[in-house]
């Protein structure tokens, strides 16, 4: 049997400083446990980084974390501490042992999906 979720009934999270990033982070959960994801992650949330908001450098151990940018731009930092800017579309992909980190450098906010899965 299929499972329809609603917006209307997904829940929302605030966490300020998440892993010592700038401000606070709004993740709304789209999939709410690891068995919605078959056993094979353990997040799926819509988040927005209001203007200086974002997600602090951090690395990812038997899992990895993709990153789908929806709308606003953002300040994108990886395992080698390069940056770049991340505009809508634009995709990325962390992997086990690899770090990185997002921050939100524009007035707009800037809306984005991540999804955490396992290795």
């Amino acid at each position: 049997m299929s499972v329809i979720k609603r917006k209307s009934e997904r829940s929302s999270v605030e966490f300020e400083h998440r892993f010592d990033g700038p401000g606070i982070m709004r993740a709304t959960k789209i999939i709410d446990s690891d068995e919605e994801l078959n056993g094979k992650g353990r997040m799926f949330n819509e988040i927005v980084l209001e203007k200086d908001c974002g997600i602090g450098f951090h690395v990812h151990e038997g899992d990895g974390e993709i990153f789908l940018i929806l709308s606003g731009e953002a300040e994108y930092e990886d395992t080698d501490h390069s940056k770049t800017t991340l505009q809508p579309g634009d995709v990325t992909i962390t992997y086990s042992g690899e770090g990185h980190s997002i921050t939100n450098v524009q007035d707009e906010p800037c809306r984005l999906i991540a999804l955490i899965l396992y290795s």
